[in-house]
């Protein structure tokens, strides 16, 4: 009975404590200013003619380096 009446205390003084602080509102004037946009785009492509190569298997060298055997990949008999 004295931990339930104990843990009600404690709600009951954290709520009135928190509704006691108001918070006041504070008004702030806006400012606006008019914005102008002066852009100017310049189109400049190249046209480069490169060739690609193309593999039968996506990143093909990669995997055929990172799968190596050592000698020592065998199990060995204690």
């Amino acid at each position: 009975m004295k931990t339930v009446l104990t843990f009600v205390l404690i709600i009951f003084t954290a709520t009135t404590a928190m509704a006691s602080t108001g918070q006041k509102e504070m008004k702030v004037a806006a400012l606006s200013y008019g914005v102008t946009l002066d852009i100017k785009i310049e189109k400049t492509s190249k046209i480069e003619n490169s060739t690609a190569r193309l593999y039968m298997f996506k990143n093909s060298r990669i995997k055929k380096a990172l799968s190596f055997k050592t000698k020592r990949n065998k199990a060995v008999m204690a």
